[in-house]
């Protein structure tokens, strides 16, 4: 029981990792096509004044809020991965006592 409990706990935080870096890689992905259009618009900027400033600003201020959610999402995978870690020991160091108890019980 204790051994399918570790495979289990093992086997979502590796799921868990994936999915962290999948939603990593999707944000970055997105942030990047943000800023292409900037520079698209900025370009375009030259050719239609007015019009292009407007929108311009609001691609720029969609994009800073972008990049504070990616800052966030960072900080809150950081912190899920550590307490991922914490996880782990604690759940490996469960079964080693358990391990030890079990050796005990059947050598005494």
């Amino acid at each position: 029981v204790v051994v399918v409990a570790v495979v289990v706990v093992l086997v979502v935080v590796v799921v868990e990792v994936v999915v962290v870096e999948v939603v990593v890689k999707v944000v970055v992905l997105v942030v990047l096509v943000l800023v292409v259009a900037v520079v698209v618009l900025e370009v375009v900027l030259v050719i239609e004044e007015e019009v292009v400033e407007v929108v311009v600003r609001v691609v720029v201020l969609v994009v800073l809020v972008v990049v504070v959610a990616v800052l966030v999402l960072l900080v809150v995978v950081v912190a899920e991965v550590v307490v991922v870690e914490v996880v782990v020991k604690v759940v490996v160091l469960v079964v080693v006592v358990v391990v030890v108890a079990v050796v005990v019980v059947v050598l005494v």
